[in-house]
């Protein structure tokens, strides 16, 4: 009886323990399951550019992506070794972030990068935890041709893609918008963002126009000796129709002058002799005309 106690009594006393044991194990197993998913870094379109310093893979996907929800167990498990290699292991949600979908011209889904000090290489392996190993471990990167300095995602053009795809997924949200919870219809939506569109241009022409009349000005307007050379030119031309009408007036003096001495010319000269039809002469007076007709029949009947 007396042992019996004794081992009740030990039993108790080691329970504390076995309590204090078990939490502790809980608590461990819950900070690793708490670094194990820290491990698997999430970028945005906040913190991307962490991505061009050290050593990176990114994967890119969709949640309702079945090729990427079979990836998803062998990524994470990458993931847990990414910190014993050196190595940061991250994933990108593209229907959260359209403007890095934009960035990195994502075509197809799953897509995974590989990015070394901003150089990034496009892996097209298999997608297995030991392909993923091998493939950093033995820098298998390095056989690959990485992307043009032009179609990395921090020049101008991949900010510029990135803008355009961040612009689409707005003009989509305020479509549902307005369809979904303003009750408007689907071709009411168009023709507001037609007419959104047409008006947005015309103001952005206008503003470029103004920029450029003030960054760049005409040299023909800008000079100071524009204004003087117009109005000296201005004068030249008044000066030379005037000159041009005076000339004109002393041209129609002259032809009066010339025509008031003809007219006098002719008033002094004699008047011509004319024929009639009927064989008479005009321009004599009529006591001349019967002389001369009165000496012909008299020369008439000398004849006879």
């Amino acid at each position: 009886m007396a042992s019996r106690v004794r081992s009740d009594t030990r039993m108790w006393e080691s329970t504390p323990r076995l309590l204090c044991l078990c939490l502790c194990l809980a608590l461990v197993v819950q900070l690793t399951a708490a670094g194990r998913a820290s491990s698997l870094k999430e970028i945005t379109d906040g913190n991307w550019e962490d991505i061009l310093a050290g050593e990176w893979m990114i994967k890119f996907f969709a949640p309702w992506c079945p090729a990427c929800q079979q990836i998803q167990p062998a990524w994470s498990e990458f993931a847990d070794w990414g910190e014993d290699m050196g190595v940061n292991i991250a994933k990108v949600d593209v229907t959260e972030q359209p403007g890095l979908s934009g960035r990195f011209i994502i075509t197809s889904l799953p897509t995974i990068y590989h990015c070394k000090d901003g150089v990034f290489r496009k892996y097209q392996g298999a997608r297995t935890k030991d392909d993923f190993l091998s493939f950093v471990h033995d820098q298998k990167w390095r056989a690959i041709e990485p992307v043009s300095s032009w179609f990395g995602p921090s020049s101008f053009l991949m900010n510029s893609m990135s803008a355009l795809f961040k612009l689409s997924m707005f003009i989509r949200r305020c479509h549902n918008y307005m369809t979904d919870q303003l009750g408007i219809p689907v071709w009411g939506s168009y023709i507001i963002f037609g007419l959104a569109t047409l008006f947005s241009g015309l103001a952005l022409g206008l503003i470029l126009v103004f920029i450029a009349d003030f960054v760049c000005p005409s040299r023909r307007f800008s000079s100071s000796d524009y204004y003087q050379k117009k109005q000296s030119m201005e004068q030249g031309r008044l000066i030379q129709q005037q000159d041009e009408d005076h000339e004109a007036d002393g041209e129609e003096d002259d032809d009066e002058d010339e025509e008031e001495e003809e007219d006098e010319e002719d008033e002094d000269r004699p008047p011509r002799r004319r024929e009639s039809p009927a064989g008479r002469t005009q321009g004599f007076s009529d006591e001349a005309v019967r002389k001369r007709i009165v000496a012909q029949r008299q020369d008439e009947e000398e004849d006879t």
